[in-house]
């Protein structure tokens, strides 16, 4: 999976770093599920100001979506007996 990072400056000034975040085809199924949680994502981070600098997009996901949605999206493999 290809993966982005995005840095921007909230309402204090401090810089953030949002890295994580999956590319994703127009027609993919979850296109406009991670578009707009990115959006609400970002809207949070905008407005207060936060101690760390850099956050991972795929924690927040991990938190916010089904399991089998997230493992769908991500393509997680699971190996028999940690091979």
């Amino acid at each position: 999976m290809l993966c982005k990072s995005l840095e921007f400056k909230n309402v204090d000034g401090q810089k953030i770093k949002v890295i994580n975040i999956p590319v994703l085809e127009t027609n993919s199924s979850y296109y406009f599920m991670i578009q707009a949680r990115l959006q609400i994502f970002i809207s949070f981070l905008y407005q207060q100001p936060h101690e760390k600098r850099c956050y991972s997009f795929r924690e927040y996901l991990k938190r916010k979506m089904s399991w089998t949605d997230y493992k769908n999206l991500f393509c997680i493999k699971e190996f028999k007996d940690n091979a």
